[in-house]
């Protein structure tokens, strides 16, 4: 789905022809052709039949192989051949790309260390938006609503909607911004939340969820995602928090529907 999303915005964004993006992404011209012919954001195949793996009563003793090879110091590392073919001398019969897939999994997890980045705080007119989620106490109902903002890093506008914590509302309140602002920016700029992202790698690396990739390949958003515990790097939509919380939801909303509310954040929106 990510490869879907940046054929999309080399063709459409930055209008490039498809040799150029092949080149680019160094895949064949049958893909680029299939992703824009279809426009469609993912592409999906289901297994019919799920072999069963060998690997699933050595993965602790194939983990405990790798913890203690990347113990030692570099020149005394061995390869994963070398550890592939200890662990056959043990007993195992399975293959060896059932191991190679786990050690790279298991590479993954051990290298998800925070590493620095930032993101620039410049930005041009429409470049980027910045988006967080709060928590508000409105009488409706007696529940307490999740407020999703969003803001232009350039010029400052605001948006808000309130919606409920799951994915699928998260991208309907994507949808209604983008309606507001009449348009969508080149990259968007989040913090590590679970609907969003599943796993968090060196710098700027991420696996997105499917449903966020999904939606970000659709508008042509290029998705950026902070540094864990580091807010000042989308400090423009973090600010706007507690200025929204004082001059919207104090003293505290009481309305009907969450439609009546909704609409009048627009309204304050405009004003």
């Amino acid at each position: 789905m990510e490869t879907i999303a940046k054929i999309r915005r080399l063709s459409l964004v930055q209008g490039k022809s498809i040799k150029a993006i092949c080149r680019e992404l160094k895949i064949s011209r049958k893909v680029v052709r299939k992703v824009l012919r279809s426009e469609e954001t993912e592409f999906r195949y289901e297994r019919k039949h799920q072999p069963y793996s060998r690997m699933g009563a050595w993965r602790e003793t194939l983990d405990r192989l790798l913890s203690a090879n990347a113990a030692k110091p570099q020149r005394e590392r061995l390869t994963l051949i070398r550890i592939f073919e200890e662990l056959r001398g043990l007993g195992y019969d399975g293959s060896y790309s059932s191991g190679w897939r786990h050690a790279q999994s298991s590479a993954a997890d051990r290298g998800s260390a925070v590493a620095e980045a930032y993101i620039p705080l410049s930005f041009a007119p429409g470049e980027a938006y910045q988006f967080d989620w709060s928590h508000e106490i409105v009488l409706l109902d007696g529940v307490t609503v999740k407020v999703a903002h969003m803001r232009l890093s350039q010029p400052h506008v605001l948006r808000e909607g309130l919606s409920a914590r799951d994915a699928e509302d998260g991208v309907r309140r994507a949808y209604r911004a983008f309606a507001f602002f009449r348009g969508a920016c080149t990259r968007g700029i989040y913090d590590n939340m679970k609907t969003a992202v599943d796993a968090i790698f060196i710098g700027r690396d991420r696996r997105y969820s499917r449903r966020f990739a999904q939606m970000c390949g659709h508008y042509l958003v290029e998705p950026e995602a902070c540094t864990p515990a580091a807010g000042w790097e989308k400090g423009q939509v973090e600010n706007q928090v507690g200025l929204v919380r004082e001059r919207f939801f104090t003293p505290r909303l009481r309305f009907k529907t969450l439609e009546d509310l909704n609409g009048w954040l627009d309204d304050k929106c405009v004003a």
